[in-house]
């Protein structure tokens, strides 16, 4: 008795599979993409602050959509295309409301401009005309140095008739201040000459607004990681002065050196409104990838933020509108902060 061999399967077919077996590798990959932006602190901070790191650029891991996508359509993969909407939905949930119009605030609201004015600026005359211009209530600068401030001083004047200078942080104002005082924000180490935090209260029509102006030390990404030790260590010292504040309502500006998603700042955003709409990327001018200027506030509501046109700073400026709660409010009382995005 003869058996007749079985008839040959086309060269290929067994590794190919069909298209619900082929591209395992890619839909694993874009599940893993999804649970980094949904979990981001699963990452530890313990080696090389990677966590941080990931945290800084985390609304950029979106774009690993597109190149997966594009293999995942080589392959022909149901399953990868199938697993993409989950890294999709992920970056939706996490950012999608950045993207959508900001409420109209109310009638009480303060419009602010924070701005890291650079040290090497060499038109300061240019930069604060640049942030008259969206016409703020307060603006706050940071790395103000004594050379510049007089042209800063005379251009803002005739709008601007009160300021406050600590260091190099400064806070101007159309409204009165009183109360100005120096934040220590120092980390441990630093021996020289080192002011670079401020604390006022502004007299504002709608009542007493506690205002900080903060530079949180630079941080810098090597073969070391992610080098951020001491800017974590002043975002610290910062949050415990803002949450010893008595004033109800508080506002922080400044250049925090890190984005609101970083778990550095926690000190901060764990205690302070942040805006709901706008990606507002600031640094570097030249071609913007993350947001490090911040303005947040307790007792008050953080509108839509925008960036302003280019100066001549490394930072773009930031701008937006703080809409402050009735007086005698629980929210104005300093109940905490009103829920922010996840």
């Amino acid at each position: 008795m003869t058996h007749e061999p079985p008839a040959a399967r086309p060269k290929g077919a067994a590794r190919a599979g069909s298209p619900w077996t082929r591209g395992r590798v890619l839909a694993a990959s874009a599940a893993l993409v999804a649970v980094l932006l949904t979990f981001p602190r699963a990452i530890p901070n313990w080696a090389l602050r990677v966590g941080s790191l990931l945290e800084s650029f985390l609304p950029w891991l979106g774009l690993a959509v597109v190149p997966l996508l594009g293999l995942a359509l080589l392959r022909r993969s149901a399953t990868a295309l199938l697993a993409l909407l989950l890294p999709v939905a992920a970056w939706a949930y996490a950012f999608g409301g950045l993207l959508l119009p900001g409420t109209h605030p109310g009638a009480q609201a303060l419009v602010v401009v924070q701005h890291n004015v650079s040290d090497e600026n060499t038109a300061p005359a240019a930069t604060a005309r640049t942030l008259a211009d969206a016409v703020p209530d307060l603006i706050a600068m940071e790395e103000l140095l004594p050379t510049a401030r007089p042209l800063y001083e005379k251009t803002l004047a005739p709008h601007y008739p009160f300021h406050a200078v600590r260091g190099t942080v400064a806070l101007w104002s159309k409204h009165p201040l009183s109360g100005t005082r120096p934040v220590d924000i120092k980390p441990r180490g630093i021996t020289e000459s080192w002011q670079r935090g401020l604390r006022t209260v502004v007299h504002t029509p709608y009542g007493d607004v506690a205002a900080y102006v903060a530079h949180l030390p630079s941080v810098r990404v090597g073969a070391g990681g992610l080098t951020s030790a001491r800017r974590d260590e002043s975002a610290v010292l910062l949050g415990r002065a803002v949450a010893a504040e008595k004033v109800g309502t508080v506002i922080l500006l400044g250049d925090l050196n890190g984005t609101v998603d970083d778990r550095g700042l926690a000190p901060l955003t764990s205690q302070l409104n942040l805006s709901e709409r706008g990606f507002a990327f600031s640094f570097p001018a030249s071609f913007p990838l993350a947001r490090i200027d911040q303005v947040m506030a307790r007792g008050a509501e953080v509108g839509p933020l925008r960036t302003l046109p280019a100066t001549g700073s490394d930072h773009l400026p930031v701008a937006t509108r703080i809409s402050l709660a009735p007086p005698g409010s629980p929210q104005r009382r300093g109940s905490g902060p009103a829920p922010i995005r996840k």
